[in-house]
């Protein structure tokens, strides 16, 4: 039988090693990955281990999971893959990919659903807003408004992980969930409580069409939400485990872009009514305005999240491969 051949081209490290030091080499998804994995692996490098991330070089040209999936047998001690989770922790071994990923020790996973879950870790958005408007006045508790984002869109998570999960997604499609979920708007007076109230309104308008056209699903999902719960997902942390991108752009995005345009208020309103005047005022305004930053490219290189515990999770799973391959 004929030997499979590998799509993954051997790159060798293009500096000297030092003598004793193992080269490994790390595929990720795509090219936007590898910033991110280099900051979880950053850590670990010494005189005796060195990380080369990159993507996969096929003549192809094909990235993503599946692309690493699929050549996941060509993993050893020197070639591991990293990889967003999707749903693959929370079905356990229930689905294909999910078996793949956990019986391998040279296989890689987020925990939360994606790397941009990570980067919209709550505790860390305030230290954001500082970045991008160097205002460190505290006018929004993002810890809690996404603990109360997070219950009030947790019945309409439940359905549409349990559609990905029967490979049923037409049940409750990504579009669906994401127009269901999503943030239109902020009122941050009372740390958001109007736009909850919005947004309770909206998960209930879906959830009352799911349980008309789909009344058999919804006498299962009780032994479904205890499999969640079992992987760690709680009403108020669902948001570490939605869909990535709608987290980022739909929800994220609107909330901080709300608070960082009342604290560059607040900044500027405080100049202005400073003593300065004429051309000092003038300088002033210059000063802070050329300080700011965009809120955007301040979230995409958030690395404020090594305290959540889905992080602890993979930060273990590393250690533990290190540590068996010395």
């Amino acid at each position: 039988m004929a030997k499979r051949q590998s799509n993954i081209s051997q790159s060798p490290h293009t500096t000297p090693l030092p003598e004793g030091c193992r080269h490994i080499r790390v595929l990720v998804e795509g090219y936007e990955d590898i910033a991110f994995w280099r900051g979880i692996l950053d850590p670990y490098e010494d005189d005796y281990v060195r990380f080369e991330v990159s993507v996969p070089q096929r003549e192809d040209l094909a990235k993503g999971k599946k692309t690493l999936l699929s050549q996941a047998d060509m993993c050893n001690s020197g070639l591991i893959m990293c990889m967003d989770s999707d749903f693959d922790y929370l079905f356990a071994d229930q689905t294909h990919d999910a078996r793949i990923i956990n019986a391998s020790p040279y296989l890689f996973h987020t925990y939360v659903y994606s790397t941009e879950n990570y980067l919209c870790y709550a505790p860390s958005l305030h230290n954001l807003c500082v970045k991008a408007t160097k205002n460190d006045t505290h006018i929004f508790d993002f810890e809690d408004f996404f603990a109360e984002y997070s219950k009030a869109i947790y019945p309409a998570f439940v359905w549409y992980a349990y559609s990905a999960q029967i490979s049923t997604p037409n049940i409750f499609p990504l579009q669906n969930f994401k127009n269901t979920v999503r943030l239109g708007y902020l009122d941050t007076e009372r740390n958001g409580a109007n736009t909850i109230v919005w947004l309770r309104k909206q998960v209930e308008r879906r959830l009352q069409i799911l349980e008309y056209e789909h009344p058999d699903i919804a006498t299962r999902l009780g032994d479904f939400e205890s499999l969640l719960h079992m992987r760690g997902v709680t009403p108020e942390q669902t948001y570490l485990f939605m869909h990535g991108h709608t987290l980022m752009d739909n929800v994220v995005s609107v909330v901080l872009s709300a608070v960082c345009h009342r604290l560059k208020n607040l900044s500027t309103t405080r100049i202005y009514n400073s003593d300065r005047t004429g051309l000092v005022l003038q300088n002033e305004l210059s000063n802070y305005n050329n300080s700011l930053c965009n809120v955007r490219d301040a979230l995409l290189f958030n690395e404020n999240y090594k305290e959540c515990f889905l992080y602890k999770k993979l930060q273990k799973d590393i250690e533990d491969f290190l540590q068996t391959n010395r």
